[in-house]
């Protein structure tokens, strides 16, 4: 059986990540092996008993020592029943190997694929759908499941059948045996050509299915868009489209896969008639023998029918190396922030943070910073404020190394943050980003998602800080209240509050809020504000802010324009300004200047 070379890889590939199972596989290997041997023995147990019959004292039970008829018949007896229970307990004890392996195999892998999927930077997210991910993790892991729960075994089972009934057919009759062979070179070039025909389908089947999952897992989150745009009938036009591509793949891949079967029967059948007649004629001439006969005759179904399995064989077989490849793919994916081999770890972060002559872009062809310099003295607050577009956000996405500059260096004190433990240096950063997640859990899991250690008391010491412990107690459930998936049951300052409350818990050396107030009413801000530089003891604060209101209070305020610190000082230091950029943006949103 010959199959496409990447799909050899990719086999090969699930071989190695099982190895660590690989007593498990032999042990379901071997009861395979034995319980497909001991599926053939009826056959030849059916001639034994046809010779039996017409040689009577001259059969071949009665080589073996059996003189009487009623000794033979016992003995035959006896030999069925054993071969029958003995395969029985073999299909048993593989069944429950195999179906084991594969159980196990699916949650390593799905869990293994989530992890890595999850510890892989932000570039490599971005450049992939929701939904694609979504359905590596689902739908490929199953697909390998279910390759694992039967295919091995399968192909097992008919390289042993081949094997055994091939060394059969030679030892009674080289003659006949050559005859039954002659239709498998043409099986395996069938097999081969339909194989060839059905790989690159099924991977178009697997892209075309995360395309679809993709779709409607994006319309599912955005769904209060949907309803507000009542693009219901667009919506599920996009589906029905991508459904619709998904089912004509899978119609061309049945297509191809469907007409294999019928093409293998007619190899079969041509083996099959030339056994009868050729044994036929041997054996009413009487070179062969009457039971020899009865063997070959039933054998040679055995022989060629598992090659009619090979269709769905090769057929589970491409579906699944498609799915493996996928994950796989994604295992082998390389993450973009690595970790020096020995990391530093770095006990607190009450130091100056520098960004120290830094170029990035997030793709080559768009720099955004160049040369770029920013330092924030340790303790302080500090405002960044710019045009949208300007990389104010971007400065705390490389601070907390979700990406790394591609020139120049981030230093906390004297220590390049490359140089440090990506988790010591997280562990002691917060951050509140205009773009609030929460999970489908209670408030107070939600909260303490900052702090798996922190108590009840610094749970509502927090609320209070952020300005929504007010909200929560007035939920029926209070800090037990479900908040739906994404927090969808609060209201957006609800959810930017819990957020804040959330970083604070975590009691960070490093405090970023990245438009934290966007979705809070004035009242609320100003409280939120206070509660700001009540924090800000003994820790450094970063505030993104398009109001400026809110880093109004700031020690010091960098403007960024241009891919550089166009202006830094206090509020009144700007405002004081000739030529401000800050006082222009100032007068803007104070409706002092139109």
């Amino acid at each position: 059986m010959k199959f496409n070379h990447s799909s050899i890889q990719s086999f090969g590939e699930l071989l190695r990540y099982i190895r660590p199972w690989r007593i498990k596989v032999s042990f379901a290997s071997i009861c395979s092996i034995l319980n497909k041997v001991f599926d053939i023995a009826p056959e030849v147990l059916i001639g034994v008993a046809v010779d039996l019959v017409v040689e009577k004292e001259n059969s071949f039970v009665a080589s073996l020592g059996f003189s009487s008829i009623e000794s033979q018949v016992i003995f035959l007896g006896v030999v069925t029943f054993i071969i029958w229970a003995l395969e029985s307990m073999f299909e048993y004890i593989y069944s429950i190997q195999w179906r084991g392996l594969a159980q196990v195999v699916e949650h390593e892998v799905r869990v293994s694929a989530y992890d890595h999927a999850q510890r892989l930077g932000l570039s490599w997210h971005e450049n992939q759908s929701t939904g694609n991910i979504t359905a590596i993790l689902n739908d490929d892991v199953n697909q390998l499941e279910r390759f694992l729960n039967n295919g091995m075994n399968q192909i097992i089972q008919v390289i042993v059948s081949t094997i055994c009934i091939g060394f059969i057919f030679f030892y009674i009759s080289p003659t006949i045996a050559s005859i039954a062979v002659l239709p498998v070179p043409i099986i395996f070039a069938v097999s081969f050509f339909f194989q060839k025909k059905l790989s690159p389908r099924y991977k178009k089947v697997r892209d075309k299915v995360g395309a679809l999952n993709s779709s409607v897992f994006n319309n599912l989150l955005g769904i209060q868009t949907i309803k507000s745009f009542m693009s219901f009938h667009n919506e599920k036009q996009r589906v029905s489209d991508l459904s619709q591509d998904y089912q004509n793949e899978n119609v061309k891949a049945i297509t191809v896969s469907s007409a294999f079967v019928p093409v293998i029967r007619m190899g079969v059948l041509a083996g099959f008639l030339g056994t009868i007649l050729i044994g036929s004629h041997m054996a009413l001439s009487g070179t062969l023998a009457v039971g020899s006969y009865s063997v070959l005759v039933f054998l040679t179904q055995r022989f060629l029918w598992p090659f009619t399995t090979l269709g769905t064989l090769v057929d589970d077989f491409e579906r699944s190396m498609a799915s493996s490849k996928r994950i796989f793919d994604l295992l082998e994916t390389k993450e973009h922030i690595v970790e020096q081999e020995k990391p530093e770890s770095i006990e607190n972060l009450k130091r100056d943070i520098h960004f120290d002559n830094i170029t990035f872009s997030y793709d080559k062809n768009s720099i955004l910073f160049k040369e770029f310099n920013l330092k924030i003295k340790s303790g302080t607050a500090v405002g960044i404020v710019g045009d949208t577009g300007s990389g104010k956000t971007t400065l705390s996405k490389l601070l907390l190394r979700l990406y790394d500059p591609d020139q120049g260096r981030i230093m906390i004190g004297d220590q390049d943050i490359s140089n440090l433990s990506i988790e010591s240096l997280r562990n002691r950063i917060g951050i509140v980003s205009q773009d609030t997640f929460l999970f489908n859990a209670s408030i107070r899991e939600n909260i303490r998602y900052g702090n798996k250690l922190c108590s009840d008391e610094e749970i509502v010491s927090a609320a209070k800080q952020s300005q929504c412990d007010e909200f929560i107690s007035s939920l029926k459930d209070g800090y037990e209240t479900l908040i739906g998936e994404r927090g969808q049951k609060l209201s957006g300052g609800q959810r930017q509050r819990l957020a804040i409350a959330r970083a604070i818990v975590r009691d960070p050396d490093v405090l970023i809020f990245d438009e934290a107030t966007s979705s809070v009413d004035n009242r609320t801000e100003r409280l939120i504000q206070k509660s700001f530089f009540d924090l800000k003891k003994n820790r450094t604060m970063i505030i993104v802010a398009h109001r400026l209101s809110t880093i109004r209070n700031c020690d010091n305020i960098f403007v960024i324009k241009d891919s550089a610190v166009h202006e830094s000082g206090t509020h009144d230091q700007l405002m004081s300004g000739s030529d401000s950029f800050y006082a222009e943006l100032w007068n803007i949103q104070t409706g002092k200047k139109i």
